[in-house]
């Protein structure tokens, strides 16, 4: 079993759906990953930043999931980072309400000691300069990958291009992608992605699914189709954590094994959007996930008879 850095936000979040709203929860990137890497019980460290408004039983909780917090800055002085959106009836589309950087703004991440020779990191999505900064303090990791948005490409191009460089797999949604590339075909962003450095490129498609590719190869996931979708908040990175916690649990960074991470990470998200933030994550048991994982199964896999 290899060792999971993580490094993300830790946050509070208001989230506004058709369905309902929320006053302040717990949110944030590196939240979302390390509850759904949580899942395979691998030995995990969250590296964020919080204020001293952070409620102490969310940090208990972290730690009763299994996940190293040493890594994880308290600023008494300081608040912790919120976001709050609203989202439209199709779920696809949101407004941000209120982005309060807080302390978030001058974090400058330190990896635990312990955890320097992780083999995994999953980079949740910050500033490149903060996500390169982990890079050069790790011992040779054997699996990189990286989260990133249209913000950076934005507003941090050369920047994201040195981290993008330095990783094995890069994870973004479609129109990331084709921003990232130009290319309105997901196949030629995906190439094109991976003359910038990486390996393999997962292109998630929200409620379509996702792509995983290679130099040779492309696999798609599906998402599970489902009676109640309240929040889709999260779903991205809790897919990633669960890609992550998968690969980190076994060690195996072939394709193939990634199949199974897309699978896995897939699934977490479908359990993930049944409730709001992250409620949908907090008491499964590995009996609902394989549940989960089954329907995956049935859900793709058929005979075809040729005419």
């Amino acid at each position: 079993m290899s060792k999971l850095v993580i490094v993300g936000t830790v946050a509070f979040d208001a989230i506004e759906t058709p369905f309902g709203q929320t006053d302040k929860i717990l949110g944030g990137a590196a939240t979302y990953i390390g509850l759904a890497a949580s899942q395979y019980q691998v030995d995990s460290a969250i590296v964020s930043v919080v204020g001293g408004d952070f409620p102490k039983q969310d940090l208990e909780m972290l730690r009763n999931k299994g996940i190293d917090i040493s890594g994880l800055e308290i600023i008494e002085s300081g608040k912790t980072f919120f976001w709050s959106g609203k989202y439209h009836y199709d779920m696809n589309s949101r407004d941000t309400l209120a982005t309060e950087l807080n302390v978030l703004a001058d974090f400058k991440p330190v990896v635990p000691k312990s955890y320097k020779d992780a083999e995994v990191v999953m980079l949740g999505n910050l500033h490149p300069i903060v996500q390169l900064s982990v890079i050069e303090q790790m011992n040779g990791p054997k699996m990189v990958l990286l989260d990133t948005m249209n913000f950076w490409m934005d507003n941090a191009w050369d920047d994201l291009m040195k981290v993008i460089k330095k990783v094995n797999v890069l994870v973004i949604n479609d129109e990331e992608a084709r921003q990232l590339t130009g290319e309105y075909s997901l196949v030629m962003a995906a190439l094109k992605i991976m003359e910038m450095g990486p390996t393999n490129v997962v292109i998630k498609k929200g409620e379509h699914g996702a792509l995983l590719f290679d130099q040779n190869d492309v696999f798609f996931a599906p998402a599970l189709p489902l009676k109640a979708v309240f929040d889709p908040t999260g779903a991205g990175d809790t897919f990633a954590g669960g890609f992550a916690g998968f690969l980190a649990k076994n060690g195996d960074f072939s394709f193939d094994n990634m199949k199974n991470a897309i699978i896995n990470g897939s699934a977490m998200a479908s359990f993930c959007v049944e409730k709001f933030g992250t409620e949908g994550l907090m008491d499964l048991s590995m009996n609902d996930l394989n549940d989960r994982l089954l329907k995956f199964k049935n859900l793709t896999q058929f005979d075809i008879e040729l005419n």
